[in-house]
């Protein structure tokens, strides 16, 4: 539903989005919040949609990866790119990118760091790394296993 949101933002900005989904017929169900998953990826797209220029391409994908045990989110999107060293940072609150994917598309620098502790309280992990597009590659992985709660 969320991607499907998008696509009318996309085709405004003519961003080609392509998403690549699993049959859901073979895709073991994610003990997980779906709302908050669901901001967590409605974030990710905005940052994508607002930050690529237009003309571009978005990329989202889902792959479940059997012998981990687990999910794997992609999202990723063309120019511009973001300079490598200030990728870990990308995570951190209220940090910009002070480049053409900084103030010009708005933004507090919130977006991302919200998606990291929505996916750290899932158990996951989430990464950025450079698009072979031209931008900027989100992958979330998220553990099919329940997480354990803590004892005391």
């Amino acid at each position: 539903a969320q991607v499907e949101a998008f696509a009318v933002r996309c085709a405004e900005r003519r961003l080609r989005l392509t998403v690549d989904l699993p049959d859901a017929a073979t895709t073991p169900p994610l003990l997980a919040d779906a709302d908050r998953l669901g901001q967590l990826l409605h974030n990710l797209l905005d940052n994508a949609v607002r930050y690529t220029d237009a003309g571009g391409e978005l990329r989202v994908a889902l792959a479940h990866e059997p012998a981990a045990a687990q999910l794997l989110l992609t999202v990723e999107d063309s120019a511009p790119g973001v300079a490598p060293e200030l990728l870990p940072r990308l995570f951190e609150r209220f940090f910009r990118v002070e480049s053409s994917r900084g103030r010009a598309g708005g933004g507090s620098g919130l977006g991302l760091s919200i998606c990291r502790s929505l996916v750290e309280a899932h158990g996951g992990r989430i990464q950025a790394e450079a698009s072979p597009l031209g931008g900027l590659k989100i992958r979330v992985v998220l553990s099919l296993a329940p997480i354990p709660t803590p004892t005391r």
